[in-house]
């Protein structure tokens, strides 16, 4: 299988569904896909060698998109983007073939229509107050609603800076900018209030990263869409607590660090250690994290500090395929690659002590340990095989999207109904993923101290989840109404006294676990009543990526970035060096101010800092 770079042909043969020509990056590309190929047997598991040749100024653009889309190292799928020439691709699945890559590239010529100069642009972009910048009908075709995004006056250069380097490539590879993203969503049918992009907002597929968007429910013609929700369905964080001080671990740390990595199974092609049937998956997939309970994996109280108490009612496991159950069947109870990590960390600074002893933090120095993992590969393929279908639900409903990444079906359809029902599994999937994996924290802190993980205290404060879609009330326009909320790269933060937050928390609001770049802070806010009026009741998920991964690989060096975590005390343990350059703070917005930009604008609150001593990753 090839992709050739061709010189300007006046028609394309051989393209699996008879798609067109696709220009990149001043280059039209054919599909070049055997007959034998196209039909193989997509449940085969022989790899599939395809060869991508480019001019070399398409390669970052084009690792940027493969990135994103998950054909990563964490995906079980190998990419190596040298600087110019062929661009060596192997996938395991021949249906990845002709679902990501046709994706990807059909989304990449669709951002060659005509481009605006960025003054014309911002004739549709204002500030609405200092955090706040208003997106106006018109931006792009087709928008229902105006789009938002918040950002203070260090993070909107950022902004801009990605919509300046789109119109100054002549609107041609990778991604659209988040500016437009934003925009094309508010044009999706259904859609009420804004379009909304959180402070670590940044180019995704088909979706931003950090974009949030409300369906109404009672609209026949709302939408679903996978690319609202990510490949990695659930991607969440969870914080433990313990009763351990920062001087209590400082002789142990490296024993400690290690003792972490041997215990959780880390990096690409990493397997789980704890023993799961067939039986154990379609289970966990229904049960959630009752299956943990169940098993012995969770303790009573996890469920209750867990966003749906662990487990979305509607999953159907028979709505998964039987490609995805392959491949998280192996990876149940492990971290992974690419941001995820497991981090001690001491708690730094106490904003808000009321909403901290709530927690169970009541001292600076205190140690914390957070996990950030998903659904591994079983959510990628969920999220894949449903966009397949989405296609095919489009074309014979004929929905029209600005951008072909933002595949969709209306929520009532076969197409949408099924894909929220593998969601939920996929999402039921990741809670138990890391209930096992807070089971595997909990067995190497209780081993190190020589004492059981209730006498270290080791609770869970709460686990949230990144990318999902949920099915909530709001109050919209002065009545109550059920919308399908979509949270792309952003955190539920449901304030006081809401009835979906546990008992511990009504008094205070949810917790919202904001992960920091590897080597940098993390946070512990609130959600507020403004919050649920303006976001839906959601607020950031992180740091947000301010360059691609493939720049991180070309612009530092592994052993600098490992120098300056030691500099600061920091143990670190790592499968892969080329993972460590990806997750350098230097490839990341500065959470500190994702994080004040959402305090400042009141859609939640600041209560706790905390700084990492350990760090590991895939």
């Amino acid at each position: 299988m090839s992709l050739r770079r061709t010189s300007a042909p006046s028609r394309c043969d051989g393209v699996v569904g008879g798609l067109p020509a696709i220009f990149v990056g001043g280059d039209l590309l054919h599909e070049r896909i055997d007959k034998a190929a196209d039909a193989a047997d997509h449940e085969a598991l022989e790899p599939l060698d395809l060869t991508v040749v480019v001019a070399e100024e398409t390669v970052t653009a084009l690792g940027g998109v493969l990135d994103d889309v998950g054909i990563s190292s964490d995906n079980e799928d190998t990419t190596d983007l040298p600087e110019g020439g062929e661009m060596q691709l192997q996938f395991v699945y021949a249906r990845q073939i002709t679902t990501h890559i046709q994706l990807v590239f059909i989304a990449m010529a669709e951002g060659s229509s005509v481009v605006r100069t960025f003054d014309e642009e911002m004739k549709y972009i204002h500030r609405e107050t200092p955090t706040r910048f208003r997106i106006d009908k018109g931006c792009v075709p087709n928008m229902r609603v105006e789009g938002a995004f918040y950002v203070n006056s260090k993070l909107e250069q950022l902004m801009f800076d990605e919509l300046k380097q789109h119109i100054t490539a002549g609107g041609v590879g990778g991604f659209l900018p988040a500016v437009k993203q934003i925009a094309n969503v508010a044009a999706l049918p259904g859609i009420v209030g804004r379009s909304i992009g959180l402070p670590d907002v940044h180019s995704g597929y088909g979706f931003a990263i950090g974009n949030v968007a409300a369906f109404d429910m009672s609209d026949p013609e709302a939408i679903v869409s996978p690319g609202g929700v990510g490949f990695d369905i659930n991607c969440g964080v969870r914080l433990i607590r313990t009763n351990l001080n920062e001087k209590d671990i400082a002789p142990l740390k490296e024993e400690l660090t290690q003792s972490l990595f041997d215990h959780i199974p880390v990096g690409v092609g990493s397997k789980g250690v704890i023993p799961t049937s067939a039986g154990d998956l379609e289970a966990a997939l229904e049960m959630g994290m009752d299956w943990s309970l169940r098993e012995g994996y969770a303790w009573a109280e996890d469920k209750e500090h867990c966003e749906e108490y662990g487990r979305m009612l509607q999953a159907d496991p028979t709505k998964v395929g039987a490609r995805a159950k392959k491949r998280g069947l192996p990876q149940l109870g492990t971290l992974g690659a690419g941001n995820h990590y497991a981090e001690i960390q001491v708690v730094e600074e106490i904003d808000d002590e009321r909403a901290a002893a709530r927690m169970g933090i009541d001292q600076i120095g205190q140690v914390c340990i957070m996990i950030h993992s998903g659904s591994r590969g079983l959510g990628h393929q969920v999220a894949t095989d449903a966009l397949v279908e989405m296609e095919r639900a489009m074309a014979r409903d004929g929905i029209h999207t600005n951008d072909r990444q933002l595949a969709c079906a209306r929520i009532q359809s076969k197409e949408g109904q099924n894909y929220l029902a593998a969601m939920a599994a996929a999402a039921n999937f990741a809670w138990v993923n890391r209930s096992s994996m807070t089971f595997l924290t909990r067995q190497a802190f209780a081993k190190m101290f020589k004492t059981s993980p209730d006498d270290l205290d080791m609770h869970v404060i709460y686990d949230v989840s990144h990318n999902i879609a949920k099915v909530e009330e709001h109050m919209f326009q002065g009545k109550p109404k059920r919308l399908l909320v979509h949270r792309k790269g952003s955190t539920r933060a449901f304030p006081p006294h809401h009835p979906l937050i546990p008992v511990d928390y009504q008094f205070t609001g949810q917790p919202v676990l904001i992960g920091g770049t590897m080597g940098t802070c993390s946070y512990v806010l609130t959600g507020t009543d403004q919050g649920m009026e303006e976001t839906f009741g959601s607020t950031c998920h992180g740091a947000g990526r301010a360059q691609s991964r493939n720049k991180s690989r070309k612009n530092l060096e592994y052993t600098e970035v490992l120098d300056a975590l030691a500099k600061k005390g920091i143990s670190i343990r790592v499968a892969s060096p080329k993972l460590v350059m990806e997750e350098a703070p230097e490839s990341y917005k500065d959470v500190t101010q994702v994080v004040d930009t959402c305090h400042d604008a009141g859609v939640s609150r600041k209560a706790i800092r905390l700084r990492p001593i350990a760090v590991v990753k895939g």
